[in-house]
C-alpha cells in the first residue's frame, strides 16, 4: 500500500493513523473536508458540494482554489510516497468532483458496513448467534457520534446524522437479537452510546431499558424510562410513543423479550431497483420507499431530501409518490412558492383542502368551522380579541385530520420547496413530524443552498431529527453514465462521449442543467459550440433572446405571479384576451420555458422554478415595478372575497414602489395581516402590519398607523407575550392614539409598555410607566382607564415587594373591570390579568383559602380556553408552591400541562412544569432527578433574557436541593436568587428566599456541624421583612420554622 498501514476513523472524533502513529489531518477546513469525504466514501461529490458541506453560506471567492490545495495536501498526507499531482489509491478525481475510495481495512465506515451486511445475511440464514457476533463487531468500531467534535454547519449535519442513523439502526438490531439469545449484557454498552447520541430516540431507549431489564437491572431499565418520559414531557411537550410504552409495559411485567418492531421494515421490506423514468437514485429511491411502506403497513414514516436547486428532488419524490399511489395509499402534495408570491400557509392550504376532498361529503361539514375553517377561508375582518393558542389548536385540528384519513387507508404528504414557506407552515411540519398517525407517510424537499436556513427551518430540521426512525437524504450530483443516459432520453440518441464529458463536467451533474444544455445543444446542432452556456440563467437568457416582444412581455408578468400560471390573470395582466395568451404560452413552451401540467390546456406552469428565477432577474427594474402594479390592478378587480389573493396583492403593491399609492399599499398590507394572523402565521402577519405602519407614518396616514400598530401589537402579544413587544411601536402607537384623541387606546398601549418592561425585569423603568397610568387614571373619568391604574400600580408594588399595597390596588382595579363585563379590548386584557394577580397577592397576603376561591373562580371562567388556563396555572402553582401546599400545586400543574401539552406557550408554561418537579420532589418522588429536571426548566426558559419569578423558583429548586439532601447544592440555588433580587430589584419572594435560606442553614447545623443561630437570625429577618411588607403568607412560615428552632 502506497500509504503504509494506514487506517482511517470516522465513527468518532475523525483520527487517522499510520504504522500505529496518530496523524494530524491539518487545518480545522482541511480535516471537515477529509471528515464529509470519509463519511460519504464510495460516493461521489462535486466541487460545489464540497464548497457548500465546508463553508455553507460563507464560502470565500477562492473557495474552489482553496478546496483543490486542501485535496493536494490530504493525498500528500495519506499517501506521501505518492509522485505530485498524481490522484492516489483513495482521494480520486470523479467527474467535476471527489471521491474517497478505500475498503474494510483502511476505513472504518467500510469495515461497519461490511460487518452489517455480514451480519444481516447471517440472520437471512437463521444464524443468530454469528449474526450477533457481526453486530457486536460492526457496533465496537464506534466511538461516538460521526465526525464527533467537529462543527457541522446546516450542509454537513445530514451527512453525519445519516450515519449516526445506521449505527442507531445497527444497536436496535443487536439487541433484539441479544434479548432473544439471553446474552442482554453484550450490547448494553453500544446502546448506553446510541442513548448519549440521540437522547430523544424512544426507540434507542426502549431497547436499552429492555437490554437492561433481560440483564437482571429492572430498576435501572425502569429509573431510564421515566427520565426519558419526563425528557419528552418537558422538552416536546408529547407523551411517550408506542415503542416507549411497550418498553415500560414489559419491562413491568418482567417480559424483556422483544416484539416485532411495527413500521420498522426489515431488510426484506427493501424495494427492488426501479425500471421507471427516474435515471440513478436507486439507493436514494430504496430508502425513501421503505419510509412510505412504514406506512403502509400501518406504521409512520418521515423522510427529508435535500439539494441543490435542479439536482433531482421534486422528481425522486415523485417517484416516490407514484410507487406509494400504485400501492393503495392517498397521496397528498403541499407545493410552496417563493416568499411573498404565496400566501401564507399555502403548502397546508393545498394540503388540507385535498385531505377535506378526500373524506365522504357527511363528513367534511365539522372541518370546515373553527381553524381549519379559517386557514382555507380567513376573514380579513380583524379578529375580535387576541388568541395565543389559536395556532396550536389548528395544528392538532391538522393532525386530526392525518389521522382520519389514515384511518381509511394510508396516507403520504408531500411537501416540496420547504425553503420558501413562512415560519408557520414549517411549524406546522414539525408538529406533524412528531405526533404522525398511524398510517402515514410525510415527506419534504429543501435547497442545501441559498436562500441559507432561518430560525424557523433550523427548528424544523431539528425537530424532525429528533424523529426515531427519520431518513434525510442529500441529493448529489449525477454520475457521469447516468448524464449519458439523460442526455441520450433527452435527444433520442447516445451523446458523442466527448460532448457528454464536457456536458458532466459544464453542470457538475445537476440533472435539470444538463436537460436545458442538452435540449439547447441538440437544437443548435452545435455539439462542438465553443460558447457552451455556464448557468442556468444563461440559457434561459439565450432563449429569450429569441423571442418576440409579445412573448418576452408575457413570460416577464408571468414570473413575477409564481411558478404556477393563472392563465386569466396573467391575460388580464398584459391586457391580452385568454386566447391570445394561450398562443403565446404555446409560443413559450416550444422554448422550452414553461410546460402543460396536465388536462386542460389552461393549467400551465414554468418547466422549472430556477427558469422563472432567471426570467425574474433578467427583467429590467423598470419593467418590475410596472408589471407588479398591473397584476395587482387585476387581483383588485377580482370578484372572488378579497381574502384569496389579498397576501399577493399586498406584495404586488409593495413591489411596485412609487407607483402604487401609498394608502392603498397601507390597506392591503393590513387586511394581509389579519388574513396571515387567521391562519395562525403570527410571523408573516408581523412582517406585513410592521411594513404598513412604516409606510402609513411616511405618508402621514395616522388613522391607518393607528390601526397597523394595534394589529401590530396584539399579534406580537399572541406569539412572543409581552416581553417580546417591540418598545418603539408600542411608543409610538400612544402617541399616535393621543394624538388622535383615543384616550382608552392611548391607555392600552402604554399598559402593555409597562408589562413589557415589568415581565422584562425592566423595574425602574416599568416603576416610572406604573406611575404615568396611576396619574393618568386618577385624571379620567374613563373606569377601565382608571382600573389600569391601578393594576400597573398593583404589579408594580407587588414587584417591589410591598405585597399589601399590591393587593389593595389590584383589589380596586379587579372591583372596576368587574363592573362592566364586555369584550372590550382593553377591559378584557384586565379581565384576563387582573384576577390572576389578585388571587396570587391574596395568597402572599396570608388569606390561602379566599386565595383558593379566586383561583377557582379564574379557572371555571378560563374552561375551554388553554391560554387562559395556561396563565391561570401559572400564578396558581406559584401561589400553591410558595404555600408549600404539595397537592394543591399539583393539581394545577397537571391543568394546565394538559392544556398545553407541547409546551407551546413558553412563558406561562413554564411555571406548571417546574412546580410539578417540586411537587414530586416535596412528596418524596426521585427528588434528585426533579431538582436536575427543575434547574434544566429555569435555565433555559427564565434565565435568559431573564423572566419574573426567577428568586421564587430558585428558591424553591433550593427546597428541592434540600429534599434530595444536596446542602450545596440548595445553598447555590439561594445564592442564585439572591443575586437576581440584588441585580433586577423583584422582592417579592425574598421572605420566601430568607425562610428557605432558615431551613438550609438549620439542616448544615444538624448534619454538617453548621452554626444554629445562623438559622434562627434568617428566620427573624425573615419574620420582621414579611410582616412590614404585608408578605403574611412568609410571615408565617417564618414564625412557624421559628416555633421548631431551638433558643
Amino acid at each position: 500500500m502506497t500509504g503504509g498501514n494506514l487506517r482511517l476513523q470516522i465513527l468518532g472524533p475523525l483520527r487517522i493513523w499510520r504504522n500505529g502513529e496518530e496523524l494530524d489531518p491539518g487545518p480545522r477546513q482541511q480535516a471537515y473536508l477529509l471528515a464529509v469525504l470519509l463519511a460519504r466514501a464510495g460516493k461521489p461529490a462535486s466541487i460545489n458540494e464540497l464548497v457548500d458541506l465546508v463553508w455553507a453560506d460563507r464560502a470565500p471567492a477562492s473557495a474552489t482554489n482553496i478546496l483543490q490545495k486542501y485535496v493536494g495536501a490530504l493525498r500528500r498526507l495519506l499517501e506521501p510516497t505518492v509522485p505530485a499531482r498524481a490522484t492516489g489509491a483513495f482521494l480520486r478525481r470523479h467527474g467535476s468532483g471527489y471521491l474517497f475510495a478505500a475498503g474494510a481495512d483502511t476505513l472504518d465506515v467500510a469495515e461497519f458496513r461490511e460487518l452489517i451486511g455480514a451480519a444481516e445475511a447471517a440472520a437471512a440464514e437463521r444464524r443468530p448467534d454469528a449474526a450477533l457476533d457481526a453486530y457486536l463487531r460492526a457496533l465496537g468500531l464506534w466511538h461516538g457520534p460521526a465526525g464527533d467534535g467537529l462543527a457541522h454547519g446546516p450542509a454537513g449535519m445530514p451527512v453525519f446524522a445519516a450515519l449516526d442513523a445506521e449505527f442507531l439502526d445497527a444497536c436496535l438490531a443487536a439487541a433484539d437479537l441479544a434479548v432473544t439469545r439471553g446474552q442482554p449484557g453484550r450490547v448494553l454498552q453500544p446502546l448506553y452510546l446510541a442513548a448519549r447520541m440521540a437522547p430523544l430516540n424512544e426507540a434507542v431507549h426502549a431497547g436499552l431499558a429492555l437490554a437492561l431489564a433481560a440483564a437482571g437491572q429492572q430498576a435501572q431499565a425502569l429509573a431510564l424510562l421515566r427520565a426519558v418520559r419526563d425528557r419528552l414531557a418537558e422538552e416536546l411537550g408529547v407523551d411517550p410513543g408506542p415503542a416507549l410504552t411497550a418498553a415500560f409495559r414489559r419491562v413491568l411485567d418482567a417480559n424483556p423479550v422483544p416484539e416485532p418492531r411495527g413500521g420498522r421494515p426489515g431488510p426484506a421490506a427493501a424495494t427492488a431497483p426501479p425500471a421507471g423514468r427516474l435515471i440513478g437514485r436507486i439507493d436514494e429511491l430504496s430508502v425513501l420507499r421503505r419510509t412510505a411502506g412504514s406506512a403502509l403497513a400501518g406504521g409512520v414514516g418521515l423522510g427529508l431530501v435535500e439539494g441543490e436547486p435542479g439536482v433531482g428532488k421534486t422528481s425522486l419524490l415523485e417517484e416516490v409518490a407514484a410507487g406509494a399511489a400504485r400501492d393503495g395509499a392517498f397521496v397528498v402534495w403541499g407545493r410552496c412558492l417563493e416568499r411573498d408570491v404565496a400566501p401564507s400557509m399555502w403548502p397546508w392550504v393545498q394540503a388540507v383542502g385535498a385531505l377535506l376532498d378526500a373524506l365522504p361529503p357527511a363528513a367534511r361539514q365539522p372541518w370546515h368551522t373553527g381553524e381549519l375553517g379559517r386557514l382555507l377561508a380567513p376573514s380579513s375582518s380583524a379578529p375580535d380579541r387576541p388568541d395565543g393558542d389559536s395556532q396550536f389548536r389548528l395544528f392538532e385540528r391538522a393532525v386530526s385530520l392525518v389521522g382520519q384519513l389514515s384511518a381509511r387507508r394510508p396516507v403520504v404528504l408531500l411537501v416540496d420547496d420547504l425553503q420558501w414557506v413562512d415560519a408557520a407552515s414549517l411549524g406546522l411540519f414539525g408538529h406533524l413530524a412528531t405526533r404522525l398517525p398511524a398510517g402515514t407517510a410525510m415527506f419534504g424537499a429543501l435547497r442545501s443552498t441559498a436562500p441559507p436556513p432561518g430560525p424557523a427551518l433550523t427548528r424544523m430540521l431539528a425537530t424532525v431529527g429528533r424523529h426515531p426512525f427519520h431518513r434525510r437524504i442529500r441529493l448529489g450530483p449525477l454520475a457521469s453514465s447516468e448524464v449519458t443516459e439523460l442526455i441520450r432520453r433527452e435527444t433520442g440518441r447516445a451523446p458523442d462521449p466527448v460532448v457528454a464529458r464536457r456536458i458532466h463536467a459544464r453542470t457538475g451533474g445537476n440533472a435539470f442543467f444538463v436537460r436545458e444544455l442538452a435540449r439547447l445543444l441538440t437544437a443548435d446542432g452545435a455539439a462542438a459550440r465553443p460558447a457552451v452556456p455556464s448557468t442556468v440563467r444563461d440559457i434561459v437568457r439565450d432563449r429569450t433572446g429569441a423571442l418576440d416582444d409579445g412573448d418576452r412581455r408575457l413570460i416577464e408578468i408571468a414570473a413575477l405571479m409564481g411558478r404556477d400560471i393563472d392563465v386569466r390573470l396573467v391575460a388580464g395582466a398584459a391586457d391580452l384576451d385568454v386566447s391570445r395568451c394561450l398562443a403565446h404560452l404555446e409560443s413559450l413552451e416550444s422554448h422550452g420555458l414553461v410546460e402543460v401540467v396536465s388536462g386542460p390546456l389552461d393549467q400551465w406552469r414554468f418547466a422549472h422554478d430556477l427558469v422563472r428565477e432567471s426570467v425574474v432577474l433578467s427583467t429590467t427594474r423598470s419593467d418590475t415595478s410596472r408589471f407588479h402594479l398591473r397584476i395587482a390592478d387585476v387581483l383588485a378587480r377580482e370578484p372572488e372575497p378579497v381574502e384569496r389573493h389579498a397576501e399577493a396583492l399586498a406584495h404586488h403593491l409593495c413591489s411596485a414602489g412609487p407607483l402604487a399609492e401609498p394608502k392603498r399599499v397601507v390597506e392591503a398590507l393590513v387586511v394581509a395581516g389579519r388574513i396571515a394572523a387567521r391562519r395562525s402565521a403570527y410571523d408573516t402577519a408581523d412582517r406585513h402590519l410592521d411594513t404598513a405602519a412604516r409606510l402609513a407614518r411616511d405618508a402621514g396616514l395616522l388613522d391607518l398607523e393607528l390601526t397597523a400598530l394595534t394589529e401590530l401589537t396584539a399579534v406580537s402579544g399572541i406569539h412572543t407575550g409581552f416581553v417580546g413587544a417591540t418598545l418603539d411601536h408600542l411608543d409610538r402607537a400612544e402617541e399616535v392614539a393621543r394624538s388622535l384623541g383615543q384616550e382608552r387606546e392611548a391607555t392600552g398601549f402604554l399598559l402593555t409598555r409597562f408589562l413589557a418592561h415589568a415581565q422584562g425585569i425592566r423595574l425602574d423603568a416599568a416603576g416610572r410607566l406604573a406611575r404615568r397610568l396611576l396619574d393618568h387614571g386618577r385624571r379620567s373619568p374613563d373606569p377601565v382607564v382608571r382600573a389600569s391604574g391601578h393594576h400597573a400600580w398593583g404589579v408594580h408594588q407587588w414587584s417591589s415587594g410591598n405585597i399589601g399595597a399590591a393587593y389593595r390596588n389590584l383589589s380596586r382595579s379587579d372591583a372596576l373591570v368587574r363592573a362592566h363585563q364586555d369584550a372590550e379590548p382593553l377591559r378584557h386584557r384586565l379581565q384576563l390579568m387582573t384576577p390572576v394577580m389578585l388571587a396570587l397577592n391574596t395568597a402572599l397576603h396570608g388569606d390561602l383559602d379566599a386565595a383558593r376561591g379566586l383561583f377557582d373562580a379564574v379557572e371555571s371562567d378560563a374552561a375551554g380556553d388553554p391560554y387562559a388556563i395556561s396563565v391561570w396555572g401559572s400564578f396558581a402553582v406559584t401561589a400553591a408552591a410558595a404555600a408549600g401546599d404539595v397537592a394543591w400545586a399539583l393539581r394545577a400543574a397537571d391543568t394546565a400541562i394538559r392544556a398545553d401539552p407541547t409546551f407551546s406557550f413558553t412563558f406561562s408554561g413554564a411555571y406548571p412544569r417546574l412546580a410539578r418537579h417540586w411537587a414530586r420532589a416535596m412528596s418524596g418522588d426521585d427528588p434528585a432527578a426533579s431538582a436536575i429536571e427543575a434547574e434544566r426548566v429555569i435555565e433555559s426558559t427564565l434565565v435568559d433574557p431573564p423572566r419574573s419569578n426567577l428568586a421564587t423558583w430558585y428558591a424553591l429548586l433550593a427546597e428541592i436541593q434540600l429534599r434530595a439532601g444536596g446542602l450545596c447544592a440548595a445553598t447555590k440555588a439561594l445564592d442564585r436568587a439572591d443575586a437576581f433580587i440584588d441585580t433586577y430589584g423583584e422582592r417579592y419572594a425574598e421572605g420566601l428566599v430568607l425562610v428557605i435560606r432558615a431551613e438550609t442553614l438549620h439542616a448544615e447545623a444538624l448534619h454538617a456541624g453548621g452554626d444554629p443561630a445562623s438559622a434562627v437570625r434568617a428566620a427573624r429577618r425573615a419574620l420582621t421583612l414579611s410582616r412590614r411588607r404585608g408578605a403574611h403568607l412568609f410571615a408565617t412560615r417564618a414564625d412557624r420554622l421559628l416555633a421548631e428552632l431551638p433558643g
